[in-house]
């Protein structure tokens, strides 16, 4: 866990690196207690990585936050009361969200 401190309040940021499905939910947890996560996945097989981030981003977005593509494998998701200012977008949405993982 990071602190960032903003604007008078403290901003916690979970840093989680899974190793397996069943760590999800502690995922999806920390979003729905408005917590960013960043969520790091480079050193996961590609089929568990597909699978948590489908799970995460499924609840992140039935929680009204967004997420972005960061790097290869590494993905941060923030609660609805976060915004993500990044010009990535283009860049990682043009290469897909698993371009990294070698089927």
């Amino acid at each position: 866990v990071v602190s960032i401190q903003h604007a008078h309040r403290q901003v916690k940021v979970v840093v989680v690196e899974p190793r397996a499905f069943e760590e999800v939910k502690e995922i999806a947890d920390n979003i729905k207690n408005r917590r960013a996560v960043i969520l790091n996945l480079e050193q996961a097989n590609p089929e568990l990585a597909r699978r948590v981030v489908d799970f995460v981003m499924g609840a992140t977005y039935a929680l009204g936050g967004s997420q972005q593509k960061v790097g290869n494998g590494v993905f941060l998701f923030v609660p609805a009361n976060m915004d993500i200012d990044s010009e990535l977008k283009e860049e990682h949405s043009e290469k897909g969200i698993f371009s990294w993982v070698r089927s």
